[in-house]
Parts: C-alpha cells; sequence; structure tokens
C-alpha cells in the first residue's frame, strides 16, 4: 500500500474486516516478537541462527534429544515469562466483538489461549506441554523445567549467568542458541510415569501435522470467505498453503507483516507494519 500512511492503512484493512463476515486470521512468529519471543526470519524471510533440530533425528537418536533438552533448559525462561502483548489482546477483543471468526496460528508460545481467544487452533502444538512418547501421559512443560535444572545445576548456573560459552538465545520453539562443551554430563528428563522418552507436544520440523487438527484447520478455511495472515512470512508451507486455498477458492487475503512473504502476489492489501502496532487500532 504505497504511498499510504499507517492510519489510512489501517482504515483499508477495517474496511476488510467490515466487508467479510467470516475472517480467519492465521498467525506467525512475528505476533509474538513484542512479547519478547524472536523470530524465525529476518525481513527478506530468511531464517535465522542454526538449522533446527528435525523430529525423527530427536526419536532415533539419544545425542540429538540431549542437545535438545540441554538447549530447551536454556531457552525456555524467554517463553514461561512471556505475556500476551497488545496485538494477542486485540485480536481475542476482535473475535469477541465478532470481527473475525477463528484463529489459526502457527506459534507454539500458547499466548492466544492466554489472551481469551477461543476458536483457535495450534497448528504446531504448544510448547507448554511435553509428552512422552511410549506411554503418552502429558507432562507440564514447567514441571520438566523444574526438574532439569535440579539435575544440571551447573549448566543451569551458567546459562543464567551467560558463563562458560553458554550464553542463550532464545528461539520461538523455545530452543534456544547455545554451546555445550559437556553435552555427556547433561541428565536428561524422562516419564515419571513409565521411564519412557520425553518430547515436547510439538510438531517438529520434519514432522507432519496430526490429520484430526490439518482436517479441523483446513474446515476453518472451507468456511471462512477472507483470510488475515499477522506476522508471518509464510515460508513454511503448513502457513502457506492457507493462502493457496484462499487463493482457488476466489476468497480476498489481507495480511500485517513487516518484509516480504512467500504469498505476496496472492495478498491483495497488505501493511507492513508490527502487528502490536495495528491490531489496537482496528479495535
Amino acid at each position: 500500500m504505497a504511498g499510504m500512511n499507517l492510519s489510512e492503512q489501517v482504515d483499508h484493512l477495517s474496511g476488510f474486516l467490515q466487508r467479510h463476515r467470516r475472517v480467519l486470521v492465521l498467525t506467525g512468529a512475528g505476533l509474538s516478537t513484542a512479547s519478547g519471543i524472536p523470530d524465525y526470519r529476518d525481513k527478506d524471510g530468511v531464517r535465522r541462527g542454526r538449522t533446527p533440530i528435525q523430529g525423527p533425528d530427536f526419536r532415533k537418536s539419544e545425542a540429538v534429544r540431549r542437545r535438545y533438552w540441554a538447549r530447551s533448559m536454556a531457552g525456555w525462561p524467554t517463553l514461561a515469562q512471556a505475556a500476551p502483548n497488545a496485538g494477542h489482546q486485540a485480536l481475542a477483543q476482535l473475535e469477541a466483538a465478532g470481527r473475525i471468526d477463528a484463529l489459526i496460528t502457527q506459534n507454539v508460545d500458547g499466548l492466544h489461549q492466554r489472551a481469551g481467544t477461543s476458536r483457535l487452533i495450534e497448528l504446531h502444538g504448544n510448547i507448554h506441554g511435553v509428552i512422552c512418547l511410549d506411554c503418552r501421559t502429558l507432562h507440564r512443560r514447567a514441571d520438566i523445567q523444574a526438574w532439569l535444572v535440579e539435575a544440571n545445576p551447573v549448566l543451569a548456573a551458567s546459562a543464567a549467568a551467560g558463563v562458560d560459552s553458554v550464553v542463550p538465545e532464545a528461539r520461538p520453539d523455545g530452543d534456544a542458541e547455545v554451546e555445550l562443551d559437556a553435552l555427556q554430563d547433561f541428565h536428561m528428563p524422562s516419564c515419571d510415569a513409565c521411564g519412557g522418552t520425553l518430547q515436547p507436544d510439538v510438531i517438529f520440523f520434519g514432522d507432519n501435522i496430526p490429520a484430526p487438527r490439518t482436517a479441523a484447520a483446513l474446515d476453518m478455511m472451507e468456511q471462512a470467505d477472507a483470510l488475515l495472515v499477522v506476522g508471518s512470512s509464510l515460508m513454511v508451507f503448513s502457513g502457506y498453503r492457507f493462502c493457496k486455498l484462499a487463493a482457488v477458492t476466489g476468497k480476498p487475503i489481507a495480511a500485517i507483516n513487516l518484509g516480504k512473504t512467500r504469498a505476496d502476489d496472492l495478498i491483495g492489501l497488505k501493511v507492513e507494519a508490527t502487528a502490536s502496532e495495528v491490531l489496537p487500532r482496528l479495535l
């Protein structure tokens, strides 16, 4: 929307919501940056940091699991302390007012739930849960963190102080960029119900979204008459597919996102600003 100031762009976006009765919102990591959770990508859609751990590798390799839990222990406090920002709160209020119909998020931080959004699908799961791969018992991630800190006091203290090459840079999925010299001494958590292998209750890269969740999300897209993308570059296909579906079925697409997206050629109305700045102005 070149040539327009932000107020004019917000007016156009408000008109978009008024014209369409059932707007589906798709959110990504860019929405949660104002809550102190870093984004995955830069303004050009290029991924920051190291390649994320792959689900198949996590399940077959103890060394990969050890590295994941050590990095997660360092990165978890950022997610645990994060609170819904003005963007999350505005979306919950827009839903309550009937101005948006439903919300699908690619985020795993649980902030939409805390803000009060009700018709919600967490496409990639929720980092606040940990599941046993053997007996399927679900654990609270906060409880696992307490165990990790108690079992690994030296590493926990180093991560907290940012010393001994353990300088945590949190990622949106609760992972952290850390270099660890003594991983062989790291104690991993296990299921207190059966002693089995624990995995965060999220969709790792390389894994598929459960079929019932995918079906529910696609049903939301089918019921919608428009799509609003908030804070996502759409570089991952699980999000981009909703823009493809909207375009194929002739449903208009709007977006609030800083920088390019994979669907720029499909988006009819784009506001290049932060979600926390734009969304409250729609109320």
